[in-house]
């Protein structure tokens, strides 16, 4: 797409008062906030041997503003590895703070097939828009649990917005 910002927008995220909660592959999944971003995809990772990997078999790490500028993005290495999210620059021709709260790891879980089809689509670079909610999942057979952030300025373990996609858009 070239240089220049591709998703000018800050994700959209609305706290939910009541936490519905619905089943899904033996996980309940309660919903905590409404969320919709539209940005560019800077890495995409499948998983399939990992515990979550049975819920969430997809991780992109998306950016939004400066973080999808490609003058930007030439100059930053972004993978992604046992879930997490890393960046590294040689020099920074934006400040450390805007490449870790204009881009977020985000673990999928799609509402169906149809979702998971379109997201296994998505490749390095694409602009999406992606909406649905933001989740805790939980099993309590296996006595583990799983939350969202619901910041975009946080960092580290739990940072990551585990999003359940309802729809999703490709340009």
């Amino acid at each position: 797409y070239g240089s220049g910002v591709k998703a000018p927008e800050v994700p959209f995220q609305e706290i939910l008062d009541n936490y519905e909660q619905i089943d899904l592959s033996g996980y309940t999944l309660k919903f905590l906030a409404d969320f919709s971003l539209k940005g560019k995809v800077l890495s995409r990772k499948k998983y399939t041997f990992d515990r979550e990997a049975e819920i969430s078999p997809l991780d992109f790490v998306i950016g939004w503003q400066e973080m999808s500028d490609e003058n930007i993005l030439k100059e930053i290495k972004i993978s992604q590895s046992g879930r997490w999210y890393y960046w590294r620059a040689e020099k920074f021709s934006v400040s450390r703070k805007i490449i870790e709260t204009k881009s977020a790891n985000m673990h999928l879980i799609s509402s169906d097939e149809k979702i998971l089809k379109r997201l296994k689509f998505v490749k390095k670079g694409h602009l999406v828009d992606l909406k649905g909610k933001l989740v805790e999942v939980e099993n309590k057979e296996k006595n583990w649990k799983w939350k969202s952030s619901l910041s975009r300025t946080d960092k580290g373990g739990g940072a990551c917005e585990i999003f359940y996609v309802e729809s999703v858009d490709i340009y």
